[in-house]
């Protein structure tokens, strides 16, 4: 199985080298595929060794940054792509776990569910619950964290799914067309971990994402059928 680890990373110098390094050392035979989106701090330097570095002469928004790394994954053969934010607030770690679902055949898309605990900000915790509250009426299936973007998936899914957007409506997009296709999903615990400075735009993005979501109000009236 040829897996490969896709990183966005835009203005990640602070904290890219740490997980590239834990990644290396949890997964060695793992290919990385590093995106720098645009960043000005010096993030492509730090994230160069040992990877593939690809550079977004500006920043188009983390979803671009992750088309970008999933078409080159494939690519490259990868049988699974992992994505993982560059932030550190996914420990490279777990992904052995998030690959076992689908190393058993039971899944297609695995999502790294983090616990609506204390660790997460309070204001984070209502639209974590509803989007996945939203998403499991959708697809049908039990989605305990919509919002993650640390995730495995297969080349099928990786193939197959092709959705819209540049910024973080990309990221339910892609879970929920997912979801749309037939394609089993399943959630992985992992630790909840907040600290780095956040990227995403509350008022636009939180718009972008609420769109995404508006795309499948009949599935949320009805529930899949």
């Amino acid at each position: 199985m040829q897996v490969v680890v896709v990183i966005p990373a835009y203005q990640a110098t602070a904290t890219i080298r740490d997980v590239i390094t834990r990644t290396q050392a949890t997964l060695p035979p793992a290919q990385i595929i590093v995106v720098d989106d645009g960043s000005t701090d010096g993030t492509a330097d730090a994230g160069r060794r040992g990877t593939t570095l690809i550079t977004h002469p500006r920043n188009r928004g983390k979803g671009a940054a992750l088309r970008t790394g999933i078409r080159q994954a494939t690519a490259r053969g990868a049988s699974v792509v992992v994505t993982i934010d560059a932030d550190a607030q996914h420990p490279p770690e777990e992904i052995p776990r998030l690959l076992q679902p689908i190393l058993e055949g039971r899944s297609d898309l695995v999502l790294g569910a983090r616990n609506r605990d204390q660790a997460m900000p309070i204001s984070r915790r209502f639209t974590n619950w509803l989007s996945a509250t939203l998403a499991s009426r959708i697809g049908g299936q039990p989605v305990r964290d919509a919002q993650t973007g640390f995730r495995a998936f297969t080349r099928e899914v990786a193939e197959r799914v092709q959705p819209a957007g540049n910024r973080y409506e990309y990221e339910a997009n892609f879970l929920l067309d997912a979801l749309r296709a037939g394609f089993r999903v399943v959630s992985v615990d992992v630790p909840t971990i907040y600290g780095a400075r956040s990227h995403f735009r509350a008022w636009g993005d939180t718009w972008r994402v609420a769109r995404a979501f508006a795309r499948h109000a009949g599935r949320i009236v009805a529930g899949a059928t």
